[in-house]
């Protein structure tokens, strides 16, 4: 491999306490063109002597097996001089729990249900600075957090039909064709509305806009945004 190739290599490390998935997992990412995995480790203590001693990209972990410690770890790697990006791989996951992940700073939530090729795509994409949720994930954000996600219409801050569909459809992957085509408007129109939706959340990017949506602070984003729009008025 010459050294340009390996510089532009993904470089993983895998946290997780069942040795034989970590071995596993890391035999068959080890084989793939641009992947790097860096340290296969069962504990926190382990995972920060990696990070301290080699430059890792994204940290692979299953918080299902350090739930009360996951803010703790991620806060300690951080403190540790880390700079990548968090990847959770749980076997489930409860819409709440999404929420509070992304909070932490998490880059995605893959199921481990999901297909080796599929985790590959993740990484990828968390690498490039998009937040990867699950497909599944995002159904159960849909069914069980729409009333937390999106803000209450009671209040006089409220998302229209439209920019409901639209968000959704983001917050699922689609393109704004796709959106377009499952919500009967042009593309053109999709786009239209995902900028009004930037401006709702003050963000610029849709992954920006998918993290303010999960962690349930589109509405006060909105608000804290019009606040700065009225102090600048004369």
């Amino acid at each position: 491999m010459d050294e340009q190739a390996a510089d532009n290599r993904i470089r993983l490390v895998l946290v997780d306490d069942q040795a034989l998935f970590r071995a596993s997992l890391g035999r068959f990412l080890a084989a793939q063109p641009g992947l790097e995995v860096v340290g296969e480790c069962g504990t926190d203590g382990e995972t920060l002597e990696v990070l301290n001693g080699s430059p890792v990209d994204i940290v692979l972990l299953d918080p299902d097996r350090r739930a009360h410690r996951g803010a703790e770890f991620i806060t300690a790697a951080e403190h540790a001089g880390y700079k990548g990006r968090f990847l959770v791989v749980t076997e489930a996951a409860d819409a709440r729990d999404v929420a509070a992940i992304i909070k932490l700073g998490i880059s995605g939530v893959f199921l481990k249900s999901e297909a080796p090729d599929r985790l590959v795509q993740a990484i990828k994409l968390v690498a490039s600075g998009a937040v990867w949720v699950d497909k599944k994930i995002i159904q159960i954000l849909v069914d069980q957090l729409i009333d937390r996600t999106l803000p209450d219409r009671s209040s006089g801050n409220v998302l229209s039909e439209r920019e409901e569909k639209v968000l959704l459809g983001i917050l699922g992957g689609l393109t704004n064709r796709k959106i377009g085509d499952q919500i009967g408007l042009s593309e053109s129109s999709v786009k239209s509305v995902v900028q009004q939706l930037f401006v709702r959340a003050d963000v610029r990017t849709r992954s920006q806009l998918v993290r303010a949506a999960l962690e349930g602070s589109l509405g006060a984003a909105h608000e804290c945004h019009v606040a700065k729009q009225m102090q600048c008025r004369p």
